[in-house]
């Protein structure tokens, strides 16, 4: 009878360990299961421009100034890639699994640069800071780039301030606020065609 209870102890020893292995597996899974998730990495986006038209007005951009852009200038509230939008006046939220790429400011300089270049008014546009001489200088204030929750369908925003400057006398010469939604691309053409029609009405051409 002793070898018959020998087996029976190891029997029951086999069954012990396998239901303590099946619960730490039990336990394992459920922890993985209640332990929180990381975050799903937030959704970026970039500002695009229509593409590069076929052939500038040469003869026109080498009678034209010299014009640098200093970098532009962002408001508080745009000057992260924070992607913000309005449900009220004067509130300003942001998106959680959304964001721009970059700081939209530095999304929009080399699209004001290239609108600028495109639109051949001038000799030559030169992304500031910059060491080359011009005779002109473009100052831009990012002042709105929000989704606007107040209007229904709800819309972009965005809203420049361009200054125009003499860089000799360092006046300025003119000044505008270009406010448009949805359209990023009727901005930069408004932008480029009042900074053209400005330069050639401040500058004779003795001054180019």
């Amino acid at each position: 009878m002793k070898p018959s209870v020998r087996i029976g102890r190891r029997i029951g020893r086999c069954s012990g360990a396998f239901s303590a292995l099946a619960a730490a597996a039990l336990l394992a899974g459920c922890a993985g299961n209640l332990l929180p998730k990381p975050p799903a990495a937030p959704v970026q986006h970039t500002l695009d421009a229509a593409p590069a038209s076929a052939g500038t007005a040469q003869a026109a951009a080498m009678a034209g100034p010299t014009l640098v852009v200093a970098p532009l200038v962002a408001a508080a509230g745009y000057d992260s890639p924070r992607m913000v939008y309005l449900r009220q006046a004067q509130t300003l939220e942001a998106y959680a699994f959304h964001e721009w790429a970059d700081a939209p400011a530095r999304l929009l300089a080399p699209l004001i640069v290239r609108a600028l270049q495109q639109g051949g008014r001038f000799r030559a546009v030169l992304q500031g800071p910059s060491s080359g001489e011009a005779a002109l200088r473009l100052e831009t204030t990012l002042l709105r780039l929000h989704h606007d929750h107040t209007v229904q369908p709800s819309q972009l925003r965005l809203t420049l301030r361009a200054v125009l400057i003499d860089t000799t006398t360092r006046q300025p010469l003119a000044w505008r606020e270009f406010d448009v939604r949805v359209a990023t691309q009727r901005v930069l053409d408004e932008l480029a065609a009042f900074v053209a029609t400005e330069a050639q009405r401040a500058m004779p051409p003795g001054r180019r």
